[in-house]
């Protein structure tokens, strides 16, 4: 699909509750701006809350210490729409796209907390690119709808 973006916005954030709590209110403000639809932004915001939970919980001593930088952009194509989210990281590397998925649970017994976190990434995005580069993880995450007239 060939979009022409109406808008590219960025942020830094630390990579701490604080941060996510500060990304969470920029995702919510941006999307307004670039009039993405309310279930777009609840779709684009559960993937960028587990993609920064991940680095939180995972990211190592680096991931803690640098900045994340988030990268909106929308752009509209007739009745086409998509937003692009990409998320930047100093983390440990970790390619979300290729990792394995845990099996669900099926019972409560054995249920273990956390663990959909990628499954939700997968599910909620309409595609997914990772590259780690100049010492950095790089998930861009697409979404995709169409717009009604």
């Amino acid at each position: 699909m060939s979009v022409s973006p109406s808008g590219r916005r960025e942020l830094d954030i630390a990579a701490s509750g604080e941060g996510a709590r500060e990304a969470a209110l920029w995702l919510a403000r941006e999307c307004e701006a670039l009039q993405i639809p309310d279930d777009q932004i609840y779709r684009i915001d559960t993937c960028m809350s587990e993609a920064l939970a991940n680095v939180i919980s995972h990211g190592g001593e680096g991931g803690l210490k640098a900045p994340v930088r988030l990268v909106l952009s929308a752009g509209f194509d007739g009745e086409e729409a998509e937003a692009v989210l990409s998320i930047s990281d100093h983390g440990v590397a970790f390619d979300p796209i290729a990792a394995a998925i845990k099996p669900r649970a099926h019972s409560l017994d054995d249920a273990v907390p956390g663990g959909l976190g990628l499954t939700m990434i997968r599910k909620f995005s309409d595609a997914q690119h990772y590259v780690h580069a100049d010492a950095q993880n790089h998930l861009t995450l697409s979404f995709r709808w169409t717009v009604s007239g």
